[in-house]
Order: C-alpha cells, then structure tokens, then sequence
C-alpha cells in the first residue's frame, strides 16, 4: 500500500477555483482501479491550504494515477500552476 498526504497553499483568490478542479480530480481519481482513497481537505481556520490524503494499492498504481489524462490537466495544468508552496509526507501504515 502507498499512502502518502500533499500540503498545497494557495492564493485566497485562487481558493473556488482550487476546490471546482480537487473535486473534478478527486471523482476520477477515485474511478481508477488502483486508487484506494482520494481525500482532499481544507484545514480549518485555514481555507487557503489543502492537505489532499491519497492511497494507491502499490506504487504501479501510483504512477498509473500520475499518467492519466485527468491528473496532466486538472493537476498539473491546473493546480499546481496556482500553488504557491507544496509539501509531500510519505506514510508507513502501523497495522
């Protein structure tokens, strides 16, 4: 299992338009065969950064999640060309 979360801030005037491409992305994300959760979340008392929880079954369906056409537009397109700080924290689940 892969389990990991992303840390994006983002530009208050960016925030509807941030949510409007997470929830397209998370709903195909969330239709591919590899993909186990897709969460994204806006930190309370903060609504300008997104802790975005994902899981894939193994690193295959990672990358596969990371070559669909959905992620190249709405992420990479989209999202990452409005953040304006990232951070990735790699999981190791307990049980």
């Amino acid at each position: 299992m892969v389990s990991f979360t992303v840390r994006f801030k983002f530009a208050p005037e960016d925030r509807e338009e941030v949510a409007d491409l997470l929830r397209k992305l998370a709903a195909a994300s969330r239709e591919e065969p590899g993909c186990v959760n897709y969460i994204a979340h806006t930190v309370e008392g903060d609504p300008d950064t997104v802790l975005l929880y994902e899981q894939y079954v193994d690193d295959a369906a990672l990358a596969a999640h990371r070559a669909t056409a959905h992620f190249q537009k709405l992420a990479v397109g989209g999202i990452y060309q409005r953040m304006r700080e990232r951070s990735i924290e790699n999981l190791a689940a307990l049980i």
